[in-house]
């Protein structure tokens, strides 16, 4: 298991969710449960940007081993599964509206200055 504590809790914070893929999972989860492939679409669909399936599934276990998320599946052929946030995932939304809002006056800025 990854090591994700560290004595700074920014770091420790980054350790979680510290990669591009992992907010951006969060962030669609924060808007309802997902099923893999309504996720795959939905990540960088504004961009229009693809994650594989592989980087997918890693960042979800991933997430899912730090009890960011968890994994719903049920049992019907073919295979249901289905992706939430746990209270620890709604627990970020705070942090990505944070993110959001510094990402906007960043752009805001920028736009003055040129």
């Amino acid at each position: 298991m990854k090591k994700y504590h560290s004595p700074c809790p920014v770091e420790t914070t980054l350790n979680l969710i510290g990669n591009k893929w992992k907010m951006l999972i969060i962030r669609d989860l924060l808007s309802s449960t997902k099923r893999f492939g309504e996720l795959r679409a939905s990540i960088g669909a504004s961009k229009n940007q693809t994650i594989s399936q592989k980087v997918l599934t890693d960042n979800l276990k991933e997430l899912e081993s730090a009890k960011i998320i968890k994994r719903k599946v049920y049992a019907e052929v073919p295979p249901k599964v289905e992706y939430s946030l746990t209270p620890l995932g709604q627990s970020l939304e705070g942090v990505l509206q944070s993110l959001s809002s510094w990402g906007e006056s960043y752009k805001d800025s920028d736009r003055i200055r040129h």
